[in-house]
């Protein structure tokens, strides 16, 4: 350890402002006893905050330890022992079973529900000591504890300080050990540490024994200091002042508990000598601490520095090799013969919505076996099921001959089993370095080690630094996740997918939001990956996965519909009809003239190069879209191009990162969805988004605004709605509750609605009943319809959009691109692999 690390490491710190704050009041001729208070404070902010900032659990009623410990330690002296050193290692030992038996059960619980139940159990257990007066002393507490091992005050002082540095080291070297870095795993994104291995539950069992370990021992310190114990500290006006600490001197910071507990006890001492009411004073000061420095005391102090970052840990990874070590695939010995994945009648359904009905599937090793489908299709859900989120409602799930049907996650995960997330999934707030080490340590170490450096393991540090390598990462191997681009992100992901040792890869649309040059390079890196595992791919970029894939297999409504080789399923009918629709029935189309005339329109709303994203990611890039007064326009595009984006941006709840956004020239860029709504854009989400609880009727008359139509006038548009007006909208059909979802729109002065996807899921004769409604509509508001089925929308809109990776590829007349099948399967279809090749 060089110079500099050394006076950077926050246990000298805190022995140094230990030590200053002891000569400090010493020089004051006053007692000690403040600067002990602020030391045993100071560890029981720490441990709480092992729970808070490591793991990302908020415990209200920590205290139940703090005030359970206390009483330990004082009947532990007043009756069979009588030797406080073994009092309070006894002590410690009672609050870490108390804190197992605890955990085990209110653990089973999250976020606001797990915090409460640490409240609730802290409240009665001050009951109980409050009332129980014949064994507590109740209002009155126990009294003349003896403190057997130190004569004078400073003897226990020291000792009190040199256990307390003892207690924060331990938690720094937790913090860096395979526990610790797991803790922060969790707390950073739960569902993927699972994904990676990791027994959550029981890890976070682990930590908040561990805490309570701590804030026993600050406990038992707090009663030999005061040579008695009282109720208070149970009570909930008590209970949250470690919390409050922590907060106060910065809950991302070690050493945060330790600023929190000097300002703390410092100004309720000063503070309650001048007045009873001291906390009309400090309660001030907590308030603008949360409102200009949400980072607390430390995050205020590296503001003014400029180096604002976490301190929770250090920021440094270990020395790259000179010579990385090539990558090499725990999948390699797998017999290419025999497949790896198997299911056998896979059935999912939520109530009576089917969404897997008897998929068999066969994956083998060393295959890139890719997954399409339209949106709906049910191909998230088959890789839920596939990984353990959700259970299947029949069928098996077999992975190298083993049944693993109702296994765990982190079970299936350890057989070799990885996955990426369709939506970005790693951990944000650590390094690239220690995403993959982490996820490497799930099978070769696990959670295992409480002291040791995790960046002492060698042999994990290898595979972690030939996981970079693989994908391109290792130069950017200490920058924080969050800074990289969607890009690198992207390939973080798959780093971290790679990392368990894994033999099957489940890729859930790993090129959602790459630009061209990105999308190349992840691309080339799966296709050279499957030959090393076996991959099973989700990808809404048809062209790559017909281009990439050796076998393909199609999903539709939950159904697998097609299964071979790419060339084979790119020419299926029922593939082609699944992507573009089956010819409907002769609707009635806009004329030309009529087509002609609200192109000639007043425009309505203007977009012009609207650039939007999600989380640093491109999905729009450079769009253009204007909308006349009445016109009909269809927007189109494969799955994953940017349609519900495009609508998101239209109504204010996804931010333009470039570009301008009008309505009857009212510029809408900085406006709230609320105030874009009111200017006359209503939107109808995909999935409807009724109140269940509430009626037809009353669903309707919640949105309704003068100006709009009439309850009366919407049910002459859909005829069915009156019939079942008193109906909840929770046991509505799914037609039934988009016909709602329209009315509800139109209720509202509407001067142009937004419709997502209004025909998925529809029956049939549902779709003509929804179709027939907006023909109605056509030339009296103006609609952008978005549409998965060309062949649907097209004949009863005046002008398509056709969007492509995020741009505009076509702009015109409906009638042109209704009429041109070549066009509309090179934009919307399924394009050979050899005409891919070709191109």
């Amino acid at each position: 350890m060089n110079t500099r690390t050394l006076l950077m490491n926050p246990i000298l710190w805190i022995a140094v402002v230990f030590a200053a704050l002891t000569f400090a009041w010493l020089g004051q001729g006053a007692p000690v006893n403040l600067i002990t208070q602020i030391a045993i404070y100071t560890l029981y902010g720490a441990g709480v905050n092992l729970l808070v900032g490591y793991t990302g659990l908020v415990p209200f009623g920590a205290s139940v330890f703090f005030g359970c410990a206390s009483y330990i330690t004082a009947f532990l002296l007043l009756g069979p022992v009588r030797q406080d050193i073994a009092a309070l290692l006894l002590t410690i030992l009672f609050s870490l079973v108390l804190a197992a038996a605890l955990g085990a059960l209110i653990l089973r619980r999250r976020g606001l529900y797990f915090s409460l139940l640490t409240l609730a159990c802290s409240q009665i257990a001050f009951e109980v000591a409050y009332k129980w007066t014949a064994v507590t002393g109740g209002e009155n507490g126990l009294q003349g504890v003896p403190r057997t091992s130190f004569a004078t005050e400073m003897q226990f002082h020291i000792f009190a300080l040199v256990t307390v540095v003892a207690g924060m080291w331990f938690l720094w070297r937790l913090a860096h050990a395979p526990f610790g870095r797991v803790l922060q795993a969790v707390r950073d994104n739960e569902q993927r540490a699972s994904s990676l291995g990791y027994n959550t539950y029981l890890v976070k069992l682990g930590g908040f024994v561990i805490m309570a370990g701590i804030v026993g021992y600050a406990g038992a310190l707090l009663t030999l200091m005061l040579q008695g114990v009282y109720a208070n500290n149970l009570g909930w006006q008590r209970a949250g002042d470690s919390l409050l600490m922590t907060v106060l001197g910065g809950v991302h910071h070690f050493l945060g508990p330790l600023w929190g507990a000097i300002a703390f006890i410092i100004l309720e001492n000063r503070l309650s000598a001048i007045t009873e009411n001291w906390w009309l004073i400090f309660a001030p000061i907590i308030i603008a601490f949360a409102l200009l420095s949400p980072e607390g005391m430390q995050g205020l102090v590296q503001r003014a520095l400029k180096r604002e970052r976490w301190t929770l840990t250090r920021n440094t990874i270990p020395a790259r090799p000179a010579i990385i070590k090539p990558y090499e695939s725990a999948g390699q010995a797998m017999d290419p013969g025999k497949p790896v994945l198997e299911t056998r009648k896979l059935n999912k359904s939520f109530g009576s919505l089917v969404t897997a009905h008897d998929i068999d599937l066969s994956v083998r090793p060393f295959v890139l076996h890719s997954i399409i489908g339209p949106n709906g299709a049910g191909k998230t859900t088959f890789y839920n099921m596939l990984t353990g989120v959700l259970p299947p409602s029949a069928g098996q799930i077999l992975f190298e001959g083993k049944d693993i049907t109702k296994l765990p996650m982190y079970a299936r995960a350890r057989l070799g089993i990885s996955r990426s997330f369709q939506i970005l999934s790693i951990f944000p707030n650590l390094s690239v370095f220690e995403n993959v080490r982490v996820a490497v340590q799930a099978q070769r170490h696990g959670a295992f080690g409480f002291i040791t450096d995790a960046h002492d393991l060698d042999a994990l540090n290898e595979r972690t630094w030939s996981i970079l390598d693989a994908v391109g990462l290792a130069d950017r191997a200490a920058e924080p996740c969050m800074n990289l681009p969607h890009g690198a992100k992207r390939l973080l992901e798959i780093a971290v997918t790679l990392a368990i040792d894994s033999k099957l890869l489940l890729l859930d649309e790993p090129l959602a939001g790459l630009a061209e040059a990105d999308r190349h390079v992840v691309a080339e890196l799966i296709r050279s990956l499957s030959k090393k595992h076996a991959v099973l791919l989700i990808e809404h970029d048809i062209d790559r996965v017909l281009a990439i894939s050796d076998r393909i297999s199609v999903l539709h409504q939950g159904r697998m519909i097609a299964d071979g080789k790419p060339a084979e399923v790119a020419r299926n009918p029922e593939v082609i009809a699944a992507y573009l629709g089956a010819a409907k029935g002769a609707e009635k189309a806009p004329p030309a003239v009529e087509r002609a005339a609200h192109a000639a329109g007043k425009p309505l709303l203007e977009a012009k190069g609207i650039a939007v994203g999600y989380g640093g990611s491109t999905v729009l890039n450079g769009v253009d879209l204007v909308v006349h007064e009445g016109e009909a326009v269809a927007l189109l595009g494969r799955n994953g191009v940017g349609k519900t984006t495009t609508l998101r941006a239209l109504t204010g709840t996804l931010p333009l990162d470039a570009g301008t956004l009008s309505f009857e020239g009212v510029d809408l860029g900085a406006r709230k969805p609320y105030e874009i709504n009111r200017l006359g854009i209503s939107l109808v989400p995909e999935g409807r988004r009724l109140f269940p609880n509430l009626t037809v009727v009353e669903n309707l008359q919640i949105a309704a605004r003068p100006g709009g139509l009439t309850i009366e006038e919407c049910f002459e548009l859909f005829p069915r709605l009156r019939t079942r007006q008193k109906a909840q909208a929770e046991n509505l059909s799914g037609g039934e509750r988009q016909m709602v979802a329209i009315a509800r729109a139109l209720v509202v002065p509407s001067k142009l609605i937004l419709l997502d996807e209004p025909f998925e899921g529809l029956a049939p004769a549902v779709v003509e009943e929804v179709m027939a409604a907006l023909v109605k509509l056509r030339g009296k508001v103006a609609m952008v319809i978005v549409e998965h089925h060309a062949e649907t929308v097209l004949p009863i809109v005046d002008r398509a959009l056709v969007l492509v990776n995020g741009k505009v590829a076509f702009a015109g007349d409906a009638g042109t691109l209704e009429n041109d099948h070549a066009l509309q399967a090179k934009l919307l279809g399924v394009v050979q692999a050899d005409e891919h090749a070709a191109a």
